[in-house]
């Protein structure tokens, strides 16, 4: 059975703008003094939109896989320097968290091409791509913010473990550990409720594109294991290059 897919016109996005000029009424009323910068927030969401929907347009009618690999790796480089913008102090923290993402995003969509739980197809890497790297980036944010709250608030306490003989790395567990468990709780806290209080964007586009629901469970099941997977490798591989940039070779903090 068919299900014809309803999507707004752009009479219908234009009017949408209604929405917004609700939440700029909110805002004025309770004199936030941030009216500008929501104007320019919607009007810069729905250019870039724009350009992203011709830009991946032209990648899946000329580029194919190739190109969907490429953006992905934009994306990378992109959620790289968000994210490490997180460990501002860390030496080299957009370095750290770039790899941590390619390292979690690749592994994570290269296996599930390899495994044939997606297929090779640019319009299916495309989004899947960016739910990854989405997901991973604000594990790799996190994670980078508590080092740095860890060097600024835990210096006394890791040098003195350094005084005592430990390894840099042994010094500095206590807050890699911390570091990781803050990142990876937001992805576990929001799989373990999937489906009780949210219905997550991939179900729910799947849903409205008139999928069976039982049938729109079985890729949203995929995508939060795919998720966890993604958001553990990036954490654990942007702390530990983080971790090695915080030390010299002789085991002594650089900032």
């Amino acid at each position: 059975m068919t299900h014809e897919v309803h999507v707004p016109s752009w009479p219908g996005v234009v009017a949408s703008l209604a929405l917004v000029a609700v939440a700029l009424g909110i805002v004025a009323r309770a004199r936030l003094r941030i009216s500008r910068e929501l104007i320019v927030a919607a009007v810069r969401a729905g250019v870039q939109l724009i350009a992203v929907g011709a830009l991946l347009l032209a990648i899946f009618r000329y580029a194919g896989l190739p190109g969907a690999f490429a953006w992905a790796a934009v994306m990378v480089a992109i959620a790289g320097q968000v994210a490490g913008r997180r460990g501002s102090g860390v030496p080299r923290s957009r370095v750290a968290a770039t790899a941590g993402l390619a390292a979690g995003g690749g592994t994570t969509l290269l296996a599930l091409v390899l495994l044939d739980v997606i297929p090779a197809q640019a319009r299916v890497v495309v989004p899947v791509a960016g739910m990854i790297i989405g997901g991973s980036m604000q594990a790799a944010g996190l994670a980078l913010r508590r080092v740095r709250d860890a060097v600024t608030s835990g210096r006394a306490a890791i040098e003195a473990r350094l005084s005592l003989g430990l390894t840099a790395r042994e010094a500095f567990a206590p807050h890699t550990r911390d570091a990781l468990h803050t990142a990876l709780l937001p992805v576990v806290d929001s799989t373990k409720v999937v489906g009780l209080i949210t219905l997550p964007g991939a179900m729910t586009g799947l849903i409205l594109g008139g999928v069976d629901p039982l049938t729109a469970i079985r890729y949203q099941i995929v995508v939060m294991y795919m998720l966890l997977a993604a958001a553990a490798i990036s954490a654990y591989v942007t702390t530990r290059l983080a971790e090695a940039a915080l030390f010299d070779e002789a085991h002594r903090l650089r900032c």
